[in-house]
């Protein structure tokens, strides 16, 4: 089965990059484009300079945040890492208790482990079975020492969406410092730092349409929150992230968030309507079950459940589809997804969940095919256990 007749339905484990990113990324790449260092005080390095913090204000303008609240990383992974590791050890005398939910990216889980293993106590918090972890959760779970709370605000394997405006209210009132990973959520949904009293955010360029390999951590200066580097060099952005800015990425994310914010509406609207689409196909065939709280999830997300069908069999058999059982940076691992289970899904359920997910050039055609090819592998698959599992 070759790519250009594999149905992309992939978007939240990647997104194709926007043709006017790419063209916008190619400029800085051409021998006459921005290929100089941007630390540097000639021509070159101020014309690249000057491109980053336009970007810079870009990604700012649409997380309502003030432009040097932006530090550039290399993706979401890094910026979880260092929100979570760079705030723990900076307050470590202050407290050592710390609190993220058990639905997590992986990203945020390791780091927390690794908190572990230095001696810090974490609350592991526990979603209902709809995906949520309550605000009061999280109110209950704060102690005197408690210095850090973390939770995704949509999960990347059911699209969910956790209130972390309500969850940011409760933090600042008790002066605990609340990270976000808002990777799966930029150009989405509304995302405003300020008015969600979010401390720290993580964000990504290539769950919305930029390229890899880029990112963002912003962090309040206002008061200033305290935040120890992962890595040590040049000194670059503020000395939290060292090392040489690479410009074409970074102009690449700009543009990226830009564009997203702007057709954030149309995107939502477009897209909700085709994920209805699939999900009405999907049930029609039967025995099917979605995973996840039925309207609090974002539009391009789709999680289901397949009763009577064995996992691997059912994946192997969509080979048309790109889409996914679970996490992209888990898929190596043969173990249920640890997300569904959390939400109470047996093992074999969970294993025999996909993730469908839509985005920006996802077609009704796409969808209607996608539900033709499901809906024959399924009933090829129950044909031969007529019985059930």
């Amino acid at each position: 089965m070759t790519p250009s007749k594999t149905i992309y339905l992939d978007y939240a484990a990647t997104t194709p990059v926007d043709p006017r990113v790419a063209e916008l990324m190619i400029e800085c790449l051409r021998p006459d484009g921005a290929h100089g260092n941007p630390s540097s005080g000639h021509t070159f390095g101020t014309r690249a300079r000057a491109m980053i913090e336009k970007a810079r204000q870009q990604v700012a303008a649409a997380i309502g945040a003030r432009p040097e609240c932006i530090i550039w990383t290399s993706g979401a992974t890094e910026s979880d890492n260092l929100a979570i590791l760079g705030v723990a050890r900076f307050h470590a005398d202050r407290g050592r208790h710390v609190v993220t939910a058990r639905t997590e990216h992986k990203a945020v889980l390791d780091a927390f482990k690794q908190l572990e293993k230095e001696g810090f106590e974490v609350t592991w918090l526990k979603p209902g079975p709809d995906g949520i972890v309550r605000p009061e959760q999280v109110r209950e779970a704060l102690r005197p020492d408690t210095q850090l709370v973390s939770l995704m605000h949509v999960n990347n394997e059911t699209g969910v969406i956790q209130d972390v405006a309500a969850i940011g209210a409760i933090c600042r009132e008790r002066g605990v410092a609340f990270h976000v990973d808002a990777a799966q959520s930029a150009g989405k949904l509304p995302i405003n730092v300020e008015a969600m009293n979010i401390d720290l955010l993580s964000l990504t360029a290539h769950k919305a349409y930029g390229p890899k390999g880029i990112g963002v951590l912003y962090v309040r200066r206002r008061p200033p929150l305290g935040l120890r580097p992962l890595s040590y060099g040049g000194g670059q952005e503020t000395g939290l992230r060292s090392g040489t800015l690479p410009t074409h990425q970074i102009v690449g994310m700009g543009l990226a968030f830009e564009i997203g914010e702007r057709e954030r509406e149309a995107d939502v609207a477009r897209i909700s309507v085709l994920r209805e689409r699939l999900l009405k196909g999907l049930l029609a065939i039967g025995g099917v079950e979605l995973n996840g709280h039925p309207t609090e999830r974002v539009a391009g997300v789709l999680n289901v459940c397949f009763h009577n069908i064995e996992g691997e069999s059912l994946r192997f058999g969509l080979r048309e589809l790109a889409v996914s059982s679970g996490s992209a940076c888990a898929s190596g691992s043969d173990e249920a997804s640890y997300v569904l289970r959390a939400l109470g899904r047996s093992d074999q359920l969970a294993q025999s969940s996909i993730r469908f997910s839509l985005g920006r050039f996802t077609t009704e055609d796409d969808v209607d095919r996608a539900i033709a090819i499901v809906s024959r592998e399924v009933g090829r698959l129950r044909a031969l256990v007529p019985n059930g599992t």
